[in-house]
């Protein structure tokens, strides 16, 4: 048996080409391609085209968001940013001040008295807790300016001659002071804590900012009756009124015998709560009389304080 000089590679070859000669009926070994031969071959091309372009559209519809590294990416909007403080003013731009503009309140007014239990016109608190409500009455109580009013009146009382007792000159006006002071101190923690706590109130102050002089006064003097309590409900104030009144009545342990009569604690506990009536007002049209005076200086946000 003869066996054959061919290599396996090389009949595997030979095979290749008969079987290209059979399909196409040229001759490979001719180096002139006919143009028959070019024909068949363009028609093969051209109805593979469509198949391989479906296969790849469907081979790139999982992942047609990611794109290449190198691909033109297309231009992003950009955010419109107010860099500028004339951007974010409240004022328009023929200078006059939007009326529906909310107006801050500040830490204290005319940078003294204090004013951290005012609450801007449609700010949002969440409700106080019975610390906040202590704070409060601790600060209010013992603040570098709370000798304000007890110092008025005792200089109005000394005049008057309210306590004979008390005596005139330096004194006088001390015993007059000291008790104006724990006058206050107590109608601090009775209206601002105590009871606030018991009644679950809202001891804040919380700026109406619209309509005019009379709504807007008419408002603030009425918060000595009506305030929130902690769900956001309007109230009759019990913490104002039955706390001023019990301050009152307590305060009359420390006065002369003469002094404690009922018509005495009804003085106080009226002067008490007009007081109070007097400080809603002035933190009502704080905010307004800031802008207008001082150009809104002093302005710290809610949040930081």
């Amino acid at each position: 048996m003869i066996q054959s000089s061919r290599s396996p590679r090389e009949s595997c070859l030979r095979k290749g080409v008969s079987r290209f000669r059979k399909l196409f009926g040229t001759d490979v070994r001719t180096p002139v391609i006919s143009s028959a031969t070019i024909a068949r071959v363009l028609g093969v091309c051209l109805l593979a085209l469509p198949t391989l372009g479906f296969a790849q559209q469907f081979s790139d519809s999982g992942d047609s968001q990611a794109a290449l590294p190198d691909m033109p990416q297309a231009a992003q909007p950009s955010t419109p940013q107010s860099s500028s403080p004339q951007a974010s003013s409240s004022q328009t731009s023929s200078g006059q001040t939007n009326p529906e503009e909310r107006l801050p309140q500040t830490k204290r007014i005319l940078g003294i008295v204090p004013n951290f239990r005012a609450v801007s016109t449609d700010e949002q608190l969440p409700p106080q807790t019975v610390k906040e409500k202590f704070m409060d009455a601790t600060q209010d109580s013992f603040d570098y300016s709370s000798i304000i009013i007890p110092a008025v009146i005792a200089g109005y009382g000394m005049a008057a001659n309210s306590y004979p007792e008390f005596h005139q000159g330096a004194a006088g006006y001390a015993r007059y002071f000291w008790h104006a002071a724990v006058d206050q101190t107590d109608e601090n923690y009775m209206v601002e804590f105590i009871f606030p706590v018991v009644t679950r109130e809202d001891t804040r102050y919380y700026t109406l900012g619209r309509g005019g002089f009379v709504k807007r006064t008419g408002y603030a003097l009425s918060r000595a009756v009506i305030t929130r309590n902690d769900a956001g409900n309007e109230v009759f104030n019990i913490s104002e009124v039955v706390g001023a009144g019990a301050a009152s009545g307590l305060s009359s342990l420390y006065y002369p015998t003469r002094e404690r009569s009922f018509g005495n604690t009804a003085s106080e506990w009226g002067l008490d709560v007009g007081i109070d009536a007097l400080s809603f007002m002035a933190r009502e049209f704080w905010p307004d009389i800031n802008r207008r005076l001082f150009h809104g200086k002093g302005y710290v946000d809610p949040v930081q304080r």
